[in-house]
């Protein structure tokens, strides 16, 4: 089985009725096309006999069927191709959003837009392309049927120049698979680099460099262009060949009829008939059509298939048990992409209610640590346990209700202000806001805890306000955050320096809250502040991926090593 046959035939699949209906209209055309040149024959014959004078009227009528099968088929082709579309980019969205971080973060986002819209678009067209890649040799072989059933050494001329044109179009699938596999590849590097340099146009305007910019967006531009010359090239070439062998064959056999004619083994009619079925058997354009179609579409499946084998996470049914969120890594190992472990062997009991810091140099594993605390993404070795059950066990649900995460740069999500803050709420919470609804309450609460509610009061409509019209500060953004993880933090608050660009007494104010959250829960801290260290109950010293110590922060500061963590803050304990 080639890479990318599992999604081209689910997509197939995916068309459903509509490429039944496809399948039906294009077979009564394939029909209608074979059944009029020997309506036309007999409609010739019937004028120089005196014939029937229905013929020319069968004639008029497959003429129509034609037509109608035509305009039917593009309307059947179009809406079953845009429902396995869909369905194709719901099942890959749904499987990218399952996958752990590291997984997502190994491809920029922009391959990942473009095989989701691209890529995937090519893949929908799949089951056009097997029901017309079928129904499309039914005409040729069809006419070498009927020049056969007419005068077999018509059918074996046709069935000869056939053989050859099959052989050349099977190179082109070949060479214009490849050619259409480095293009997507070339046009998603291009977008990958280009939504990367739109998320930072300040610093790349701030640094002068946008010429610069500009080449290392466009640095996969020679191989894209060599790419879509090359498919252009192979497609006139196969279009020549076919072009050429085409009329040679229709002029083989229309020889072959005249010498039969003038034998008396044909009558006009048949003549005609076998001229037209010549036309038809070697008019090849559209079995040429589908195939770079179906190399397309095949191409495409094959990206969308590299993002489906990648493995996503199994996920638990178990309910959290009673519990205050007591959180414990065991044997804890996790290796970067080069192999090397981030953390290693990491053993941390953190108390259900208690503040823990974490605290290293850069590079040290802090944020990797934070992120498996939580099942961002599973440990390579060891295991994690909230209140006594492992993460993975546990319905995600359940998990993303208990946990809650705020992030140094968070992405806020949603249309307005509310729905920022409130993400992470269950679905019943997180409603269109009301005032007095249980959803306001508990954003305006978080929003107060994280002492960004007076920041939203300014905003012309307040909590209601579209995010596009309220441009926050860096330090606004990080406190929406916050307030994002308290609304949805149960039993354990994750917070991955997350209060990194907040002046010290905003920072301190949130401190408090923090500590002072509902229901005791149980809060991690990742930070670089010695003050926030000093604030917490536990410190847990991370150092090349170890766990070095786990104390007080008083206790810790007697460590010259331990306060060179804090240096480049220029705080002192």
């Amino acid at each position: 089985m080639l890479r990318g046959d599992g999604p081209f035939r689910q997509a197939a699949r995916d068309a459903g009725g509509w490429a039944w209906a496809l399948g039906a209209v294009t077979l009564a055309g394939a029909v209608a096309e074979l059944l009029l040149p020997a309506a036309l024959g007999l409609a010739v014959d019937a004028a120089l006999t005196g014939g029937s004078r229905w013929w020319p009227v069968a004639v008029c009528a497959l003429v129509a069927v034609l037509v109608a099968t035509d305009t039917l088929g593009d309307l059947a082709g179009g809406y079953g191709a845009a429902r396995a579309t869909a369905r194709l980019r719901g099942r890959l969205l749904r499987h990218l959003f399952a996958l752990d971080v590291r997984a997502a973060r190994r491809h920029p986002v922009g391959d990942l837009v473009g095989r989701l819209v691209g890529q995937a678009a090519d893949a929908g067209q799949a089951g056009n392309t097997v029901v017309l890649g079928a129904i499309a040799l039914l005409p040729p072989l069809g006419s070498v049927v009927a020049l056969t059933l007419i005068e077999p050494a018509l059918g074996i001329t046709l069935l000869a120049g056939l053989v050859l044109l099959a052989g050349l179009m099977r190179a082109f699938v070949t060479d214009a698979s490849a050619a259409t596999a480095g293009y997507q590849k070339a046009l998603n590097r291009i977008a990958g680099r280009l939504l990367e340099s739109l998320a930072g146009a300040r610093t790349i305007a701030a640094a002068g460099t946008r010429r610069r910019e500009q080449a290392r967006v466009l640095a996969a531009l020679p191989d894209l262009g060599g790419y879509g010359r090359r498919g252009w090239e192979l497609l006139a070439r196969a279009s020549a060949r076919t072009a050429a062998v085409a009329p040679l064959l229709q002029l083989a056999v229309v020889a072959v009829g005249g010498y039969a004619l003038t034998a008396g083994w044909l009558t006009p009619g048949q003549l005609v008939s076998a001229v037209r079925y010549a036309a038809t058997g070697a008019g090849l354009g559209a079995v040429l059509a589908t195939l770079n179609r179906l190399v397309r579409s095949r191409s495409g499946a094959a990206r969308v298939a590299e993002l489906l084998a990648l493995p996503a996470p199994a996920d638990g049914d178990a309910p959290l048990p009673p519990g205050a969120g007591a959180l414990r890594l065991h044997g804890v190992t996790v290796h970067g992409d080069d192999g090397r472990p981030v953390l290693d062997n990491v053993d941390l009991d953190v108390p259900a209610g208690v503040t823990v810091a974490v605290v290293g140099p850069s590079g040290a594993g802090k944020s990797t640590l934070a992120a498996v605390a939580g099942r961002l993404h599973d440990p390579d070795a060891g295991q994690v346990r909230l209140d006594g059950v492992p993460l993975p066990r546990l319905d995600p649900a359940e998990l993303r209700r208990a946990v809650g995460y705020a992030f140094d740069r968070p992405a806020l999500v949603g249309a307005t202000v509310h729905d920022a803050v409130g993400l992470a709420l269950p679905p019943q919470q997180a409603a269109p806001p009301a005032d007095g609804s249980p959803a306001t309450v508990a954003v305006r609460r978080a929003a107060e805890a994280a002492a960004v509610d007076d920041v939203v009061a300014r905003l012309p409509q307040g909590f209601r306000t579209p995010l596009a019209d309220a441009p926050f500060s860096g330090g606004e953004a990080q406190r929406l955050g916050l307030a994002r993880a308290f609304a949805g933090a149960r039993r354990l608050l994750i917070l991955d320096d997350a209060t990194s660009s907040l002046d010290t007494v905003t920072e301190h104010r949130i401190s408090r809250a923090v500590r002072g959250g509902p229901g005791g829960r149980t809060r991690l801290v990742v930070t670089h502040r010695a003050a926030t260290a000093a604030a917490a109950d536990l410190v847990a010293w991370l150092d090349g991926g170890r766990l070095r110590a786990v104390a007080p922060h008083s206790r810790l500061w007697a460590d010259p090593a331990y306060r060179a963590v804090f240096r480049t803050d220029g705080e002192a304990g």
